[in-house]
């Protein structure tokens, strides 16, 4: 046995026999990287984020050579918008109905019900001007607030005063369309904020978004307000600030019978804005618009030539003023070329986030410029006090519990998850190579060309076994920090494991017990990080508790360039069988993987691509993509986002073909 062990030993490589004896207490630095940024992982995405948009600017530039290239540029980036938005849900009766209505000075305001969509019910209220009218219209897209349309709308009651009627309509997640409630009709979550993202994350699993669903509410709500004869159907205009604004930018792009729109403390660079601030709530966020380079400019661009008024803060929290004015300046330039300079304009005060007195007379001004040919400059009146009794459209203050058939927001998502069942058991009886492309297309997922170069940054000489520290390299990808467990007593029959631990390698290197369990059976154990775990987790103080994910920046962004965080690490794990195959000790071996935790439905899907997986066992993990449909209420969904994966597969599908016991949960 020990001449047998002595010539196994002579076959390991140099870099495993510089081996250094290490003191106690640093036996548990298993850290790999030989560098250390805790904002690393965040970096290496950026660099993507720039790269993408830098190609949209050469590409804008050029374009506004002359105007038959720019309306080429406009057409080309409505057929991206349209590629990315996502589904729409089935159209069917409005049912409007009037519940309401109060009689003030001037106006009166209704309180409205309609269904967007069959048992999708939204809660409005019409503000009109006195008289039989044929009156120009607006919507008004609410902020976040969980109080939605209430308090009153100051704005919308100068309009209805300057004779503009506005319908104030209740988002998704807010007023009286709140879908997490308690037995009180009380909110479950901290605000909008949380729900819309928690909402978001189901949304995108079946090829949609918060934003899409917020855009078809709109949409349908014109299609009310057009139903009305005291309404003029050819003088229709949105605006909305903050999480409005975002409404607005989403909606005017992909509604041709909006003539004005304006967009308050909301508008700047997606660009600079990520950098800066990390990425926003859900609902602020479509899947893929890096990968298709639209900056939010070009939303505002696809309704060009007509009128648009930016309204912005130079002290906005929540919009960089420095991207503000770069962003307007491709507006101008456009709407210069278009030979309409005079229909894009930017309002600017010395204010914070917000919308104060006379930024709201420029708005009014702006719609009546534009909807009533008169650009007589508003002064706006003594702010005017409506009861919330005379807002409320419910009788408890929400649809989902004073409607009995009113379907929430989770629950159709369940529903459309059901109903896409039959559809996925079609997909995964097709080819084995239609299947493949699907799944590496979902995943964002090129498998690389580039050869990976381990590199030793440690070791250590422990009890019974040798750890040795590498970081995997592999160009254009992040480095995967790794350690090598080889037991003094190896054999050339030993097997093989690769171990994902949730918390990190260090975690698990300082469990003597589980080590043991393996190195008393001559069990070769590889540990490595992947991007986001470990040595490269993202700090928690940058990604805020409100968006219930620890790595919330990293995952979004991920969505955003086009590849999904959970493809970035089946990389990672290809990078890591990679590097068993360069070493004369570890490979041709029987390779197993164990998982647990956020690293299950990565391991589902590496294993399923990547044979030299013999098989996997995943503990600690949601087992199938619709459980974050069944119970939204969860944390760290974003992590296993992949978009409108539920159309075609779940993870069971996966396991199925990646043939019988190959992979197993063990819980």
């Amino acid at each position: 046995m020990k001449n047998q062990l002595k010539k196994l030993v002579c076959s390991i490589p140099v870099l495993f026999l510089c081996v250094c004896f290490m003191p106690v207490e640093a036996q548990q630095n298993t850290n790999a990287l030989s560098w250390r940024i805790s904002s690393a992982y965040n970096k290496y995405l950026l660099r993507e984020v720039h790269q993408q948009y830098a190609d949209r600017q050469e590409k804008f530039t050029e374009d506004l050579s002359s105007k038959e290239k720019f309306l080429d540029y406009q057409q080309d980036i409505i057929a991206r918008y349209k590629k990315i938005v996502g589904d729409f849900p089935p159209i069917g009766d409005l049912n409007g109905q009037i519940v309401g209505v109060s009689q003030k000075e001037g106006f009166r305001i209704e309180k409205i019900i309609f269904e967007s969509s069959p048992k999708r019910y939204v809660t409005a209220n019409l503000y009109i001007p006195d008289g039989d009218g044929h009156f120009p219209a607006s919507l008004q897209l609410c902020g976040h607030g969980l109080r939605g349309k209430i308090p009153a709308s100051t704005s919308a009651i100068q309009f209805a005063l300057n004779g503009i009627a506005v319908m104030v309509v209740d988002p998704v997640g807010q007023g009286e369309r709140i879908q997490f409630l308690d037995k009180d009709s009380q909110s479950l979550t901290r605000g909008a904020t949380t729900g819309h993202t928690i909402l978001n994350s189901g949304a995108n699993l079946l090829g949609s978004s918060v934003a899409a669903y917020e855009f078809w509410d709109n949409h349908r709500a014109i299609d009310y307000l057009l139903t009305r004869n005291d309404i003029d159907p050819s003088k229709i205009g949105v605006y909305g600030s903050s999480g409005g604004g975002t409404q607005t930018v989403y909606m005017i792009g992909l509604d041709d019978r909006i003539k004005v729109a304006a967009i308050g403390v909301y508008f700047s660079q997606r660009e600079r804005m990520l950098e800066l601030y990390g990425p926003a709530d859900g609902c602020q966020h479509i899947p893929y618009e890096g990968k298709e380079q639209l900056e939010l400019a070009d939303f505002v661009l696809m309704m060009a030539p007509k009128p648009v008024l930016i309204m912005a803060s130079r002290y906005d929290n929540n919009a960089d003023y420095w991207s503000v004015k770069n962003a307007f300046r491709e507006l101008k330039e456009a709407y210069g070329l278009l030979g309409s300079p005079e229909k894009a304009s930017i309002y600017v005060t010395e204010r914070g986030h917000e919308i104060p007195k006379e930024t709201r007379e420029q708005l009014t001004t702006w719609f009546r410029r534009w909807l009533l040919d008169d650009p007589t400059p508003i002064h706006e009146g003594p702010r005017i006090s409506v009861p919330i009794d005379e807002l409320q459209c419910t009788k408890t203050g929400q649809v989902n519990t004073s409607i009995p058939d009113a379907v929430s927001f989770p629950d159709y998502n369940l529903a459309l998850a059901d109903n896409y069942a039959a559809q996925r058991a079609e997909f995964v009886k097709q080819d084995k190579e239609v299947i493949h492309a699907k799944v590496t297309e979902l995943l964002g997922l090129t498998i690389p060309e580039v050869k990976i170069r381990p590199e030793q940054t440690g070791s250590m000489k422990l009890r019974n076994y040798d750890l040795f520290k590498y970081q995997i390299v592999r160009v254009g990808q992040m480095p995967v920090p790794c350690v090598v467990l080889i037991p003094e007593n190896v054999q050339p029959e030993s097997s093989l494991i690769i171990y994902l631990n949730e918390d990190g390698k260090s975690e698990l290197v300082g469990d003597d017990h589980t080590v043991s369990s393996y190195i008393n059976q001559n069990t070769i154990l590889v540990v490595p990080d992947l991007r986001g775990f470990g040595e490269t987790l993202d700090p928690l103080s940058l990604n805020d508790t409100k968006f219930w994910n620890k790595e919330y920046r990293n995952a979004m962004i991920s969505m955003h360039i086009g590849k999904p965080i959970m493809g970035q690490r089946v990389i990672d794990i290809m990078s890591v069988l990679d590097f068993i195959e360069t070493d004369s000790l570890l490979k041709d071996r029987n390779v197993e993987l164990i998982a647990n935790g956020l690293y299950g439905p990565t391991v589902v899907h590496a294993t399923y691509l990547d044979e030299r997986i013999g098989r996997a066992e995943i503990s600690r993990s949601v087992k199938s993509f619709k459980e974050y449909l069944d119970k939204p209420l969860q944390r760290d969904v974003y992590s296993n986002v992949l978009y409108g994966v539920l159309k075609y597969y779940d993870l069971q599908d996966l396991m199925k073909l990646s043939g019988e016991n190959r992979i197993r949960f063990s819980d």
